[in-house]
């Protein structure tokens, strides 16, 4: 019997497109890494659903406004399609680290709203959080997800952190998603 497949969550920033210390600030900044529209096409296409949890505090800090967010994520969405592939729907905190919000990554607001879209909880469900950074981690720790760390990003940095919990580590995206589609096939 095979097992039910997970719901797939994914950082934006150093998982699926370049991170860039000086924030990715416009359309033309947003630069796929290799492999990773693919691979999201290849788990839309094998029945998973994947969200994107990202962090933007760009949006606090007046680097780019919404407008510009949302033209980055309709070009991510649209390489996507391009490859047969579905993006299941797009979380994004626009709060800066001192504003206090609850959707900020650690915290779970992001994924507590995917939960509620979805009408489950993903402490019985299963999820796997996919991120680059601490911070991604422990929010998909916190609401029960298998966390994932890829070392594209700020990866390498992270692996090396001292943290409290298990996690699973793969080199990129694609080499995430070749396991996960060997795993529930």
């Amino acid at each position: 019997m095979t097992q039910p497949k997970p719901i797939i969550l994914l950082d934006r920033d150093g998982v699926i497109n370049q991170d860039s210390d000086a924030y990715v600030k416009s359309v033309d900044e947003w630069q796929p890494l290799s492999g990773s529209i693919k691979s999201i096409a290849a788990l839309s296409k094998a029945g998973f659903k994947v969200f994107v949890v990202t962090n933007q505090s760009g949006i606090a800090r007046g680097y780019y406004n919404e407008t510009t967010l949302h033209a980055m994520h309709d070009k991510m969405t649209a390489l996507v399609e391009a490859e047969g592939g579905t993006i299941s729907g797009i979380q994004y905190c626009p709060h800066g680290p001192d504003d206090n919000c609850t959707c900020r990554k650690p915290k779970s607001g992001m994924i507590e709203n995917i939960e509620k879209q979805l009408g489950v909880s993903f402490e019985d469900c299963p999820a796997i959080m996919v991120g680059d950074s601490l911070r991604d981690l422990q929010a998909g720790n916190l609401r029960g997800c298998s966390p994932v760390l890829v070392l594209t990003g700020k990866g390498r940095e992270t692996q090396y952190k001292s943290i409290d919990f298990y996690f699973d580590i793969y080199t990129d995206l694609a080499a995430f998603t070749i396991a996960t589609l060997q795993k529930y096939q």
